[in-house]
């Protein structure tokens, strides 16, 4: 008996909230097995907040990560946290285009310490962004209407 198209749409959507969560934890999980300087670093070089902030968001960042991806993976306060993803990524690429934009040969910081913003970079986190994006619009899709 074949699938419908909504149990595909539903099947689809679980398997991308579960990679996007699973891809979040990753990225949590690297950048608090490196020493949060090297962290701190990435964050001071895109040069759009100073260093004290950099050093604040290199120890908790990392745990909001974690936490994030863990929401999406469970899908608790789905609505909340794809929007949250969202946001997010659209902050990370804007940021990314804005460095490569102004000459800086930076480390993207998304997937620990030691990976430079390319073109990989870009493709990957757009991919990412689409993806959150999609998970958005379904999270809102079916809203509840008010009794």
């Amino acid at each position: 008996m074949p699938f419908s198209r909504n149990k595909l749409l539903q099947i689809a959507v679980v398997v991308l909230r579960v990679a996007m969560g699973g891809a979040f934890v990753y990225a949590g999980y690297i950048k608090l097995s490196e020493p949060w300087q090297l962290f701190a670093a990435n964050i001071a070089d895109y040069e759009v907040v100073p260093m004290w902030a950099a050093k604040f968001l290199a120890h908790t960042f990392p745990w909001f990560e974690v936490v994030l991806g863990l929401l999406l993976m469970s899908g608790r306060w789905f609505r909340c946290s794809t929007v949250t993803t969202s946001l997010l990524l659209l902050f990370f690429v804007g940021l990314m285009v804005h460095a490569k934009l102004g000459g800086k040969q930076i480390n993207c910081g998304c997937f620990g310490s030691d990976e430079p913003i390319s073109w990989k970079t870009f493709v990957r986190d757009g991919g990412m962004l689409v993806v959150s994006l999609f998970l958005t619009l379904m999270a809102f899709r079916n809203r509840r209407k008010p009794a």
